[in-house]
């Protein structure tokens, strides 16, 4: 009866990405790489030595925002999560292999979208009492529009992203089935260390991410690399059969039921802007906070973001499941990562709800954190409040629905930002430089 009600949402979905959200972002991704001459190829090789400045750099607490490796580290922490391991897999569920060679195409073209929003989020950022910024969309909307109704609206909108329904039932899940924990104290348990970290403001998330990201990035594309060495032999057709299904689709396989180049496509660019945050305002509101005065520093770490996100960890996951064989079985696509790992490495069952807390927990302090500056945007003096109330319930609600309804909510939320903000740097675009 309820997945009645779900449907006209379910297409909603689809008509929103595969019609709206694809050829925009497609567009305007190829009109700023030709407009700013391709700066996400030539402004990468400036981030090495970015970072390494940034290291050198005394702290000084009386600097008003954050460390900005802290701000880039927030950023990867709301990119990098079980959207990584799980979302990317139900696109290739949906959209076959091919799906991950349009998300290669989207986190190409979503690096210069993603350079322009954070670009614009630094430069019209405005100081707030906590010693920092307040910066993204909800700011730079109001240089092109009279009404201030676009800037609520985004600010509700991404107020509700920053509660990671999705993300939360992951992991909530994992947890309690493989350990075999009652899921209300997981739940009750993950909520509360969510919360009593966000507490602490922009620099303990930064702190916090800081110190996950690495280590699940060094753990993970260990255990990656090695299952792909035990199948190198099969690693040139793989990447043959994501290149061909691209174009032309991919037939029934196994427990694949089959799909269509467009569903490739639709499914290939939700997922790397999803799991990449590229154009959905996110990064624009955390890279506001950064200390760094120029726009140009921050714009150019959010490639490095986009890169590690899509093209190391999306498409380690990817095709370790396809070179395993895993996705043709008929198995539960949030399950493919762990059966691929679990013919290599033993223990899964304890190990994969470790990995996939320290991913979902880092996403959902990041956005939760977003979600809290979104509140404070709409409603200055009771903003906090009433989000803390909101996202509790959100989170013990959607912990006891179907996972794939949370993520409906999300990538409904994720379209229309996308929307609202392509529009926006479209209108903008003579304000972005290199």
């Amino acid at each position: 009866m309820f997945d009645n009600y779900i449907q006209p949402f379910i297409k909603v979905d689809d008509f929103l990405w595969t019609y709206c959200c694809v050829p925009a972002i497609t567009l305007l991704g190829l009109y700023l790489t030709i407009k700013l001459r391709g700066a996400q190829f030539h402004r990468a090789i400036r981030i090495k030595t970015l970072l390494d400045d940034y290291k050198k750099q005394q702290p000084n607490a009386d600097r008003r925002g954050i460390d900005p490796l802290h701000a880039f580290y927030i950023t990867i922490g709301g990119c990098i999560g079980v959207g990584n391991i799980v979302a990317v897999c139900t696109a290739v569920k949906i959209g076959g292999p091919g799906a991950l060679f349009w998300m290669w195409v989207a986190a190409i073209l979503g690096m210069i979208v993603k350079y322009a929003e954070v670009y614009l989020g630094i430069t019209f950022r405005v100081p707030n009492q906590m010693n920092s910024y307040d910066g993204g969309p909800m700011y730079y909307f109001k240089k092109i529009f009279k009404s201030n109704i676009p800037s609520m609206l985004f600010a509700l909108l991404l107020a509700i992203y920053g509660t990671e329904v999705y993300m939360f039932k992951v992991v909530s899940d994992s947890i309690s089935i493989n350990w075999h924990i009652p899921h209300y104290i997981v739940v009750i348990s993950l909520l509360t260390l969510v919360l009593v970290t966000v507490m602490g403001g922009a620099k303990r998330v930064g702190q916090a991410c800081s110190l996950v990201m690495p280590a699940f990035l060094a753990v993970y594309c260990i255990m990656g690399i090695w299952v792909l060495i035990q199948n190198a032999s099969s690693i040139p057709s793989v990447l043959s059969m994501i290149v061909k299904s691209a174009f032309t689709g991919h037939s029934a396989i196994g427990g694949f039921a089959g799909s269509s180049a467009i569903y490739a496509i639709s499914q290939g660019v939700k997922k790397a802007c999803y799991t990449g945050d590229i154009g959905v305002g996110y990064a624009g509101v955390v890279c506001a906070e950064t200390s760094d005065e120029s726009p140009n520093h921050q714009a150019d770490l959010s490639l490095l973001g986009v890169f590690v996100d899509t093209f190391i960890v999306c498409t380690m996951t990817i095709m370790i499941t396809l070179s395993t064989g895993v996705w043709t079985q008929n198995i539960p696509s949030s399950e493919w990562v762990a059966t691929s790992l679990g013919m290599y490495f033993p223990g899964m069952q304890i190990f994969m709800p470790i990995l996939l807390f320290l991913l979902g927990y880092s996403t959902l302090i990041a956005f939760f954190h977003v979600g809290l500056k979104c509140a404070r945007f709409i409603a200055p003096k009771i903003g906090t409040y009433i989000y803390y109330v909101y996202s509790t319930s959100v989170f013990l609600i959607f912990s006891y629905v179907d996972q794939s309804h949370a993520l409906l909510l999300m990538s409904l939320c994720g379209a229309c930002m996308l929307l609202l903000n392509l529009y926006a740097i479209i209108r903008l675009r003579h304000v972005v430089k290199t």
